[in-house]
C-alpha cells in the first residue's frame, strides 16, 4: 500500500482543459496550495502539510504528468508549459471553492508557482519557492564545466525520442540517482516513500521529459516576455535555497529580487529535498510568509 499524508483525503478533480489532477486535501482556514518537485509527488509535503492543516486548508496536488494525475501527450509543446500547469492549479483551487490562495512550490513545482504568480497576480496572495531559480535565470547561470551538475536539464531538453528512450531503459537508476545525490540525510526519504517516488516516475517518463523540455523552450519565451514587459511578482515572496551561488558564481538573492520586490531570501544548510530534510524550517518560513 502506498504511503499517504495522515489525515488527508484524496480527490480527483478535472481542471479547465479536461485533465484530472489527484490532490490530497485537509484542514480549514485560509487556503495554501503546495506543489511538489522532481522526481516526487505530493507526498513530499507530508510533514509540512500536516502542520499547516492545523489552521489552514491545505491542498497538495500531483502536477499534471506526475504521480496519480493525468499525463496528456504533448502534441504541440504547450501541454507542459508552466503557464498551462499554473492554470491547472488555479482551476483546481477554484473547483475546491478558493478564488485566492497562498502558493508554495519546490523544484519543478516552484517554477509552476512562479508562473502562476506572474499570470494570476490577483489569485496568488503569497508565494514561496524552495531551492530553484526562475527558469530564465537558471539557464543564464549555467555555463562551462559547472553546468555538468545540471546534465539532466540538457538531456531532457533534446527533441522527443532519445531522452525518453534512454531514461525508460533504466528509470529506477535514473530517478534514484537524483533522490540519492540531492539528499544529505538519507533517512529523510524512507524506503516506502522512495519506492513510491520511483514507481510514480517510472510510469511517467514521457510527461516528465515533456515538462523539462518545456523549460528549455516555451517557458523561457514566457519569462523573456515578462522581463521585457517589466512584469514582477507583486505578492510577498519567500525563497529558501541552498547556497548555489558559492558553487556557481552568482548572487541568488539578487536574481530573485529582480522578479520579486517584496522578497525574503534565506540560505539553508540541508539538501535539496528540504521539505523532507528540514520540515520545521520550511514550516516556519511558510508561516512567517503567511503573516506578511
Amino acid at each position: 500500500m502506498n504511503p499517504t499524508i495522515n489525515g488527508f483525503d484524496h480527490h480527483r478533480i478535472t481542471v479547465a482543459d479536461g485533465v484530472t489532477l489527484n490532490a490530497a486535501v485537509a484542514g480549514s482556514g485560509s487556503p495554501v496550495v503546495l506543489l511538489h518537485g522532481f522526481p516526487q509527488t505530493h507526498l513530499m509535503w507530508r510533514h509540512v502539510a500536516a502542520d499547516l492543516a492545523a489552521d489552514h486548508t491545505v491542498i497538495c496536488p500531483d502536477l499534471r504528468g506526475y504521480g496519480d494525475s493525468d499525463k496528456p501527450v504533448d502534441v504541440d509543446g504547450t501541454a507542459y508549459a508552466k503557464r498551462t500547469m499554473a492554470a491547472d492549479v488555479v482551476a483546481l483551487a477554484r473547483a475546491l471553492g478558493h478564488e485566492r490562495f497562498a502558493l508554495a512550490g519546490h523544484d519543478r513545482g516552484a517554477l509552476v508557482a512562479v508562473r502562476a504568480g506572474l499570470d494570476h497576480p490577483g489569485t496568488v496572495t503569497h508565494l514561496a519557492s524552495l531551492d530553484v531559480l526562475p527558469t530564465l535565470d537558471m539557464w543564464d547561470v549555467l555555463h562551462g564545466t559547472s553546468a555538468a551538475v545540471a546534465f539532466h536539464l540538457y538531456l531532457m531538453a533534446q527533441p522527443a525520442g532519445l531522452p525518453e528512450q534512454l531514461i525508460a531503459a533504466s528509470p529506477d537508476a535514473f530517478f534514484g540517482y537524483f533522490l540519492d545525490l540531492w539528499t544529505r540525510d538519507p533517512d529523510a526519504i524512507p524506503a516506502d516513500v522512495r519506492a513510491a517516488y520511483l514507481a510514480a516516475s517510472r510510469n511517467a517518463v514521457p510527461s516528465i521529459v515533456a515538462d523539462y523540455r518545456a523549460s528549455a523552450g516555451i517557458d523561457v519565451a514566457h519569462d523573456r516576455a515578462d522581463r521585457a514587459a517589466g512584469n514582477q511578482l507583486r505578492m510577498p515572496v519567500t525563497v529558501l535555497q541552498q547556497d548555489w551561488g558559492a558553487a556557481l558564481g552568482f548572487d541568488a538573492a539578487a536574481l530573485w529580487r529582480a522578479w520579486a520586490p517584496d522578497l525574503r531570501h534565506t540560505t539553508v544548510s540541508c539538501g535539496h529535498f528540504m521539505a523532507e530534510e528540514a520540515p520545521a524550517e520550511v514550516v516556519k518560513a511558510l508561516r512567517d510568509l503567511l503573516t506578511r
